[in-house]
C-alpha cells in the first residue's frame, strides 16, 4: 500500500523550491542584458536626483543675487546666507552621489569586462569581475567617502556658484552705489578706504575683519576640498568620462 506523507504541523513549512539558475550561455547572456538594463535605470534615477539638487542650487544663487544687488538697502548678509544654503545643497548632493556611484561602478564593470570584450576582445583577467560583482550585490557598500563625493561635485559644478557669490559679495561691500543712503555719498563708485570696506562687511555685532576672515577661511576650505580627490580621479579606470 502506498504510504501517504504525514501532514505538516503549524510550525513546519514546506521546503522552498530551489531558484532556477541560468545554465546555458544563452540564458546567462539574457540575465546579463536584463541586469544591465536594470542597473542603468537605477543609475539614471540617482543621476536625475543629482541634477535636481544642482538646479535648486542655481535657483538659490540667482534669487539671492537678484535680492542683494537689486537695491542698496539689501544687506550683504543675504549673500552670506546664500553661501550656507549652497553648502547645504552641496552636502545633500554629495550624499546622493555616493548612491549614484555604486550603480555607476556596477554598470562600468559590465561594460568594461563584458561588453567591451564582445566588441573588441582582448586578453583579460577572466571572470573574476563577476565574483566581485556578486559580492557587491550581497553586501552593497559605498565606494567613495562623503568628503570625496563632496570634492568631486564641488569641482564639477559648485565651485563656480561659490565663486559667483564671492564676487557678488565683494562687489556689495566695496561699491558705494550698493550701500545704504548714508554710505552712498557722491564720489567714486568703489570704496577705496580699507576701513570703509571693513565697516561695510560688518554683520550685526560681528566686526568686519572677523566676517572677512571667516569668509576667507571658508573659501580656503572649499579650495582644499576641491583639490582633495583630483589625483585619484585622474588615475581611475573611467578615464575622463565621469560625473
Amino acid at each position: 500500500m502506498e504510504q501517504v506523507p504525514p501532514a505538516l504541523g503549524r510550525d513546519q513549512a514546506p521546503e522552498a523550491a530551489p531558484i532556477p539558475l541560468p545554465r546555458s550561455p544563452g540564458e546567462i547572456i539574457t540575465v546579463l542584458a536584463h541586469y544591465h538594463r536594470a542597473e542603468i535605470g537605477r543609475m539614471a534615477g540617482w543621476r536625475d536626483r543629482i541634477d535636481r539638487t544642482t538646479n535648486w542650487a542655481i535657483t538659490v544663487v540667482a534669487a539671492m543675487l537678484s535680492v542683494s544687488l537689486s537695491t542698496p538697502t539689501a544687506h550683504h548678509g543675504v549673500l552670506l546666507f546664500a553661501m550656507l544654503l549652497v553648502l547645504l545643497l552641496l552636502a545633500i548632493e554629495a550624499r546622493r552621489y555616493r548612491f549614484f556611484d555604486v550603480y555607476r561602478a556596477r554598470v562600468r564593470q559590465m561594460e568594461r569586462h563584458y561588453y567591451a570584450q564582445v566588441f573588441d576582445p582582448e586578453p583579460g583577467p577572466g571572470s573574476g569581475w563577476m565574483g566581485d560583482l556578486g559580492q557587491d550585490l550581497r553586501r552593497p557598500a559605498f565606494r567613495i567617502s562623503l568628503i570625496d563625493a563632496l570634492s568631486r561635485r564641488l569641482r564639477r559644478n559648485y565651485c563656480w556658484m561659490f565663486l559667483i557669490l564671492l564676487l557678488a559679495w565683494i562687489l556689495k561691500i566695496t561699491s558705494a552705489k550698493l550701500q545704504p543712503a548714508p554710505a552712498a555719498e557722491p564720489g567714486p563708485d568703489l570704496i577705496h578706504a580699507l576701513a570703509a570696506g571693513l565697516d561695510n562687511a560688518a554683520l550685526g555685532p560681528l566686526p568686519g575683519w572677523l566676517v572677512l576672515g571667516a569668509v576667507a577661511g571658508f573659501y580656503g576650505w572649499l579650495l582644499a576640498a576641491s583639490l582633495r580627490s583630483i589625483r585619484r580621479d585622474r588615475a581611475g579606470e573611467d578615464g575622463q568620462v565621469h560625473v
